[in-house]
């Protein structure tokens, strides 16, 4: 096989059944799903897929109308679809690293943004932090994921967890924050004498308090969170 060839080409980047199971990293930026049934993604995460998928937005009063207020409130653009059906489908969300995690009776928050993929059998509700929704543009958004299944997130480059322990509380920056534990509860506070190394709108630097016994996930990227006009 000659060097750049075509069939080079296509051997090295073809794709592979690993037999790993529902969720594969096909890719470290490529998600695999094996489905035979129901799997909710991100709307707009799908790449490609064969066999027989439906593909549904998630209705408005699916989750509740607290929940449908919730996103509506937020304004943000991470809204979930069902995928139903059998066959391969392909997930990415703009070139940003997967993660996959497999549950056992846990519980875990995500970044709005992040969350990519999960089974139906995970239990997931949207949380706004209220106490910074006027301070940042659309609040903050996360979903809390809690059960047995699996659920894939996503990073900007490599991640970084960071454990809290007690009386060793950590400090983050909202935009880098991805995921923490589903026990902990993040307070907010205000830098004023950060303010003239960030150019936050406030003039003030914004960040996240963990405090307990838990672990926070960050990214070496500031997430600036995009708020849809309609």
């Amino acid at each position: 096989m000659s060097r750049y060839s075509m069939d080079e080409f296509i051997k090295q980047t073809e794709q592979k059944d690993k037999g790993e199971g529902f969720f594969e990293l096909e890719t470290p930026r490529m998600l695999e799903v094996n489905l035979d049934g129901l799997v909710w993604a991100k709307a707009g995460s799908m790449v490609a897929y064969h066999g027989k998928i439906k593909f549904d937005r998630e209705g408005i009063l699916e989750h509740g109308l607290g929940t449908a207020f919730k996103k509506a409130f937020t304004g943000e653009g991470a809204s979930l679809m069902k995928a139903n059906g059998r066959g391969k489908l392909y997930l990415a969300d703009e070139g940003k690293k997967i993660i996959i995690l497999n549950l056992q009776n846990d519980s875990i928050y995500v970044n709005g943004n992040d969350l990519l993929a999960f089974e139906p059998g995970i239990k997931w509700e949207i949380k706004l932090m209220k106490r910074i929704a006027g301070m940042m543009a659309g609040g903050l958004f996360n979903v809390r994921c809690e059960g047995t299944g699996m659920i894939a997130i996503t990073t900007h480059y490599e991640p970084l967890t960071l454990r809290v322990l007690p009386g060793q509380p950590v400090i983050t920056d909202p935009n880098a924050t991805v995921a923490w534990s589903g026990n902990l509860q993040p307070e907010f506070q205000t830098d004023i004498s950060l303010k003239t190394f960030f150019g936050r709108g406030s003039g003030e630097s914004i960040q996240m308090r963990f405090e307990g016994d838990g672990f926070v996930v960050v990214q070496p990227y500031e997430e600036v969170r995009r708020v849809e006009k309609g």
